[in-house]
């Protein structure tokens, strides 16, 4: 069964950092975003190998809703 999950991708002057917020502790890094996005994908395949059956069926009820909101850092 196919399920989506979020990544969340942040970018600073040391390399870009990735993690998946349906999956506790589920985190990378990588010097490109390339690089990043393969090891999430990896990192996220591994996490999932050890879910039980009972874990992935919560996994697949969750549901995580982002937005953006402007502030004014002047």
């Amino acid at each position: 069964m196919s399920n989506r999950l979020n990544v969340i991708v942040e970018k600073d002057k040391y390399g870009y950092f990735a993690y998946c917020p349906e999956l506790e502790g589920c985190h990378t890094q990588g010097d490109s975003f390339d690089e990043v996005m393969k090891n999430i994908k990896e990192a996220i395949e591994l996490y999932i190998e050890t879910l039980s059956e009972e874990e992935k069926k919560e996994l697949q009820a969750k549901e995580i809703i982002t937005t953006s909101y402007e502030v004014s850092l002047a």
